[in-house]
């Protein structure tokens, strides 16, 4: 065996580490983010080398041609939306998104549904519901367990940004935002884009905890999975956009 392919071997061990951390598939990015807090610096160009010298693929999507041209569309102006997709204008506490998901799990693809509240600017889970049916209580529930776990570090002049589904036109929904005196921010009806956090949120999400979720034996089985899921995402789930580092330490530097 020749130097460079020991090398070779030696590197790809620790980006097949990196790529198996905690049990969730990462991409490229997340590999190479792995790998700075292992205090280890490579390449994406090597990364992508040696993922495809010895076979290593992975779920994670790549960015479509549609999803950058909305991403430069992102200073349009709309009135009738109050965040208008400024989701990371703003300090921890103040831009709160909110959607819900539903989720196959077991060999049967039974179905159940998730609730979740965000942080806009740190990417941070601030609360989840899992629920077996798509009744309006679940939805209730994450926003106070949202507002009950986290009202001291929300603001004043907070908003909670939705799309225009059922759940959030309710009379049950807004006449909560009101009495925690919480700000609605809605995007606009059949505009994907307005509400693009959380959907990318979804997708991820599902794409890393697909080869669990189809083999939950129970709904049980599944509401650990989402939990240990949350665990993972707020500590260890590094980001780009949040200088390669996940949602909580993320939050750690910024009151630092």
């Amino acid at each position: 065996m020749s130097e460079k392919e020991e090398q070779d071997r030696k590197d790809f061990e620790l980006i097949l580490e990196a790529y198996k951390f905690k049990g969730y598939d990462k991409g490229r990015r997340g590999i190479h983010m792995r790998l700075l807090h292992m205090g280890i610096v490579m390449n994406h160009k090597k990364i992508s080398r040696l993922m495809k010298k010895y076979g290593l693929f992975c779920p994670i999507r790549k960015a479509s041609p549609a999803r950058r041209m909305a991403k430069a569309m992102k200073t349009s102006n709309y009135a009738d939306n109050i965040l208008n997709r400024r989701f990371e204008e703003y300090g921890p506490g103040y831009v709160l998104e909110t959607d819900i998901t539903y989720l196959f799990y077991g060999h049967k693809r039974s179905k159940a549904y998730l609730s979740v509240g965000k942080d806009g600017f740190t990417k941070q889970i601030l609360a989840y519901v899992l629920s077996p049916s798509l009744e309006v209580d679940f939805v209730l529930e994450t926003i106070n367990q949202l507002y009950s776990k986290h009202k001291h570090n929300i603001h004043t002049d907070a908003l909670i940004h939705s799309d225009q589904g059922v759940h959030y036109t309710s009379i049950k929904f807004i006449d909560s935002l009101k009495s925690l005196e919480i700000r609605q921010s809605m995007s606009r009806r059949g505009n994907c884009w307005d509400n693009a956090p959380q959907e990318s949120f979804f997708g991820h999400m599902k794409d890393e905890i697909g080869r669990y979720t189809e083999n939950a034996g129970s709904y049980e089985e599944l509401k650990e999975i989402i939990d240990s899921y949350m665990v993972y995402y707020n500590n260890d789930r590094y980001q780009y956009n949040l200088a390669k580092l996940s949602p909580n330490e993320y939050l750690e530097i910024l009151h630092d």
